[in-house]
């Protein structure tokens, strides 16, 4: 075995960006012995540094001894800088020959030609996979991830507030939640947390909602945009309510997805829509653990929450495809998916993985991710969200109605997607 794990710093400089370059992407050479390599571009998925030293070597090794004709380089990369670096890498028919992607990322890439297809690696076993898992890393009916991990994001009560406003059952539809925020409020408290900066992801905070009610962001072909349509208002009509009501703090506007710090975390909300589990052990620090309650994702006409699969896909320009198909495989295998899930804490994408919950809140995460969405990928997703989260802010401070935001987000997004075709 040659490799180790490797840390590439964070901010690049341009030589060493330059040397990882040059040197990923194998030409099918290989090693001086005649050992095809391969490498991985890994990310910190596992926080606990030890802890990710620790599982990354044994796959490694283990990867190794069963495949003796591959040498696997592992390099742990941070996740500063990363869109920039994967588009030269790419741009220049370089880098490694596997990294890790989420579903949004994955379709720009397989637009321009970066990212091979691995329906082969994942058909012997995608029955056993969550609902989420493949079609999130699915562009145009192919597969281009092989996932490794799910997230999931829930519901959450702050038990103490709930029992303050004399609500005994936590809310759980869109409807009872109207009918609590007013009690919620002669209580003292807000009643649920969002987050409005535009930078923050919609995912994560808008997009559940319209899912919820019925919509969609994209229409099925992709090359228009769906939230304007009927869902859509209903959802920013419901969000809008709750702003006018003061039943969101007013601290939502420049919230970009966090917790510490804010209304929520110090305790002054009622309910968060988007939690995840590390969401729940932080808080519970502050308002003690008896006082946190997680549920199952809100119901508007619908329930759906969200939650994404993280998969690791195929360089294009790799000189040894089948030896990086051979790693795919193995790494969606049960032995690998059950130790990143204890070591990273997040949930398996195999259904037929079963690791013990830490703890009574942990498995009420694990509960939700039969309604988790993995979001809608489509090359342009990321540009028709920062429109969209622009004119919801619009909504929020009273600037425009809904429909209207609704709309002018739709026109900037229809004119980007007409010009990506």
């Amino acid at each position: 075995m040659k490799s180790t794990v490797r840390r590439i710093a964070a901010p690049l400089t341009a030589l060493v960006l330059a040397v990882a370059l040059s040197s990923c992407g194998g030409d099918g050479s290989g090693s001086s012995d005649s050992k095809k390599s391969i490498t991985l571009w890994m990310y910190p998925v596992i926080g606990d540094q030890a802890a990710s030293d620790t599982y990354w070597k044994k796959v490694e090794t283990d990867f190794e001894a069963a495949n003796s004709g591959i040498d696997l380089k592992i390099e742990a990369q941070p996740w500063a800088n990363r869109e920039e670096k994967v588009s030269a890498a790419f741009s220049g028919k370089k880098g490694p020959d596997v990294l890790l992607m989420i579903p949004d990322q994955i379709p720009q890439y397989v637009k321009n030609g970066s990212l091979e297809p691995v329906d082969d690696v994942v058909a012997p076993d995608k029955d056993k996979f969550l609902p989420a898992a493949l079609p999130g890393l699915t562009v145009d009916g192919k597969v281009y991830g092989a996932p490794i991990y799910h997230t999931v994001t829930t519901t959450m009560y702050n038990k103490t507030i709930l029992t303050k406003a004399g609500i005994s059952k936590p809310p759980e539809t869109w409807d009872e939640i109207k009918a609590a925020a007013p009690k919620i409020k002669a209580a003292g408290f807000s009643t649920l947390d969002y987050s409005a900066s535009p930078e923050a992801s919609l995912n994560l905070n808008f997009y559940p909602l319209l899912w919820q009610a019925g919509g969609k962001v994209f229409a099925d072909d992709g090359k228009s945009v769906a939230f304007n349509q009927a869902p859509g208002l209903e959802a920013l009509t419901f969000l809008k309510t709750l702003w006018d009501e003061g039943a969101i703090p007013k601290s939502a506007l420049s919230n970009a997805n966090v917790i510490a710090d804010q209304p929520f975390g110090k305790g002054q909300v009622a309910m968060a829509m988007t939690s995840t589990p590390a969401d729940a052990g932080a808080v519970a620090k502050t308002w003690g653990d008896g006082n946190v309650e997680i549920g199952a994702p809100l119901t508007g006409k619908k329930q759906v929450g969200f939650g994404l699969p993280g998969g690791l896909v195929l360089n294009a320009a790799s000189g040894n495809k089948d030896a990086a198909k051979k790693f795919l495989s193995f790494m969606i295998q049960p032995a690998q998916l059950e130790g990143l899930s204890k070591a990273s804490g997040f949930y398996s994408p195999r259904t037929d993985v079963k690791v013990a919950a830490a703890n009574p809140t942990a498995a009420k995460f694990a509960d939700a991710l039969q309604y988790a969405v993995p979001g809608e990928p489509n090359p342009a997703a990321r540009q028709v969200m920062s429109y969209l989260a622009t004119e919801i802010q619009a909504v929020l401070t009273g600037k425009k109605q809904p429909q209207q935001a609704l709309d002018d987000a739709a026109k900037q997004a229809d004119d980007l997607l007409s010009r990506q075709r």
